[in-house]
């Protein structure tokens, strides 16, 4: 039976054990580059015995970032310290991943801890904030600028564009995130596409801009090395028209025929008035019936904070991997501790021999 430390292989890159690092924004770069905060916060729990670590959302254009803070690789400067931080986890036997983002509607915010505002270019942000519709997130900002084919082929190139870069950085795993009301969602969801045109409409044309992404980055990305997609399998918004489950399985079956490895299933994130019903793994069903429906890999996030909560996950088929977000915050080596209070040998560090629980 497999279990929370059983390995995985995904193509040519197999995995010690079923721990994700979730890709959580960190909000501390400069123009996009990663630094010394960005070395340690990845660093640390790769030392920590998380099997992948995925860092934050990545832009692949400057007006895609959602904060002038976020990390980015939309040009080639940005891979040399990307590739030191790649090189360190790598030499603690950790798979690396990098998720490649657009932030869409929801560009040009200031930091979290500065409360999420929209920023004005005299502010630091940039006018230039796009959607597949101009629909406001919020009534008290701006409505984005409706993207034209030609801004939604350059999407495209850009995506494909950061996939060469990633190559270059020396990660294992790119993750397209196509969720938390981002650019990509926002085209899956008729909350946010009101498209006429070949983008909009039908389920088959909202899909139509993240499989042109995904086959993008195919074209550049090995073969042999894993493409993750994560999206939100639903809105939250029960009593409209909204991307829900039934859809997101849809997609997923879509997403396997193009040659996608996981599906990286979170929720919620596109509209103020969603409804989420949160508990502890309260986002498992939906890799649950993902993994089944589609017949694809898949996997949960969302308050998993316990190890034996991680292991059940997993020994009951409900995903292929489990990823943490807070509590790997709170507890950067959860990787070696869960493994002790699960029974299972690992390695550690040898710097941290000393530490290691003998009984």
């Amino acid at each position: 039976m497999d279990h929370l430390y059983s390995p995985l292989k995904i193509k040519s890159i197999e995995l010690k054990n079923r721990l994700v690092l979730s890709p959580m924004c960190q909000y501390s770069s400069t123009d996009g580059f990663a630094n010394d905060w960005h070395l340690v916060h990845l660093g640390s729990r790769a030392v920590g015995g998380a099997g992948l670590i995925i860092s934050e959302a990545t832009a692949v254009s400057p007006e895609g970032r959602i904060t002038p803070f976020d990390l980015g690789i939309w040009k080639e400067v940005h891979i040399t310290f990307l590739k030191r931080i790649n090189d360190f986890m790598h030499q603690q036997d950790a798979v690396t991943g990098v998720q490649l983002a657009h932030a869409g509607r929801k560009a040009s915010k200031s930091q979290p801890w500065t409360g999420s505002q929209h920023l004005l270019p005299e502010e630091g942000g940039w006018e230039d904030v796009v959607a597949p519709s101009a629909v406001a997130l919020t009534e008290n900002m701006p409505a984005p600028r409706e993207l034209t084919s030609e801004g939604i082929q350059k999407v495209v190139a850009d995506f494909k564009a950061a996939a060469q870069r990633a190559i270059a950085a020396g990660f294992d795993v790119i993750e397209i995130h196509a969720a938390h009301g981002y650019l990509l969602h926002e085209f899956l969801s008729p909350l946010t596409n009101k498209r006429t045109d070949e983008y909009g409409g039908s389920f088959e044309n909202r899909i139509r801009l993240t499989l042109e992404v995904v086959q993008a980055v195919k074209e550049v990305w090995p073969e042999n090395q894993p493409l993750f997609v994560r999206i939100s399998a639903t809105d939250w918004v029960p009593d409209e028209e909204s991307w829900n489950l039934p859809e997101s399985i849809k997609l997923a079956q879509a997403l396997k025929k193009h040659g996608v490895d996981v599906v990286d299933c979170s929720s919620g994130g596109n509209v103020a008035h969603q409804q989420i019903k949160a508990g502890p793994g309260y986002q498992t069903p939906f890799a649950q019936a993902i993994r089944e429906d589609a017949g694809i890999k898949t996997g949960a996030v969302g308050l998993i904070s316990s190890a034996h909560q991680a292991d059940h996950i997993i020994r009951t088929g409900q995903a292929d991997l489990v990823l943490l977000a807070r509590e790997f915050l709170r507890n950067p080596y959860f990787g070696l501790t869960a493994a002790h209070e699960l029974r299972q040998e690992v390695k550690w560090p040898v710097q941290y021999e000393r530490a290691k629980p003998r009984s």
